[in-house]
């Protein structure tokens, strides 16, 4: 995908069980470049993006979280992943430091949409890893980019951040987009033997930062 535009359409007072935050949302549009995530080359389409943004974010280098939008996880509490314990350990994250931005982007199943990451979830019961699922049904491993989210950082006049995340390929976009990240923080939450494949997967083939499983083979 190839980044056209980016606005902010709205901002709010937003309080949480964490704190009190300030919800902005932002609409990038953006042209697909054939990449194996469904989409013809050429076509548009508008993608949205949530900013939750606390405190000072601009005296020292923010602590930032990009979390891809999971249905499964973050509303219905799957246990099928991690993402929503990703997300309450970020949001806990910035409310101890009284600062930091969550960016939530609309990327379901790392890119693929619902009903598809659905449909890996059946061949994952099939034996499947979440990679071979996403291949059988052709797509990429991994379909999403970061373009939206970093402009909206430079929207937001930040260029330096403390990223929270396992996942180098995060830390590369931002770099290559000029955000300069000065520290990854990690985002491993207390594993669970319902996700523990997805996480050795992710360690073993995407290579993410994990260092604690329920067990080593």
């Amino acid at each position: 995908m190839g980044l056209e535009s980016v606005k902010k359409v709205a901002e709010a007072d937003f309080p949480t069980r964490w704190g009190a935050f300030r919800i902005l949302g932002f609409e990038g549009t953006l042209t697909a470049a054939g990449k194996g995530d469904g989409t013809k080359p050429g076509a548009t389409k508008t993608e949205g993006l949530v900013a939750l943004v606390m405190g000072d974010i601009h005296s020292t280098p923010p602590i930032v979280r990009i979390h891809s939008q999971c249905l499964t996880g973050d509303v219905f509490g799957s246990l099928r992943c991690d993402c929503r314990l990703q997300l309450e350990l970020a949001l806990s994250k910035i409310a101890a430091e009284g600062a930091g931005i969550l960016l939530y982007e609309q990327q379901e199943g790392r890119g693929i949409g619902l009903m598809a990451k659905l449909k890996a979830y059946e061949l994952q019961d099939q034996g499947r890893d979440t990679v071979e699922a996403n291949v059988e049904l052709g797509f990429e491993a991994d379909c999403r980019e970061y373009e939206l989210p970093t402009q909206v950082l430079k929207l937001l006049g930040v260029s330096k951040v403390r990223l929270i995340t396992n996942n180098p390929d995060k830390v590369s976009a931002l770099e290559s987009a000029g955000i300069s990240v000065t520290e990854r923080v990690s985002a491993e939450v207390e594993p669970q033997e319902t996700f523990e494949r997805y996480l050795r997967t992710k360690q073993e083939k995407m290579g993410h930062i994990v260092e604690t499983l329920v067990s080593d083979e």
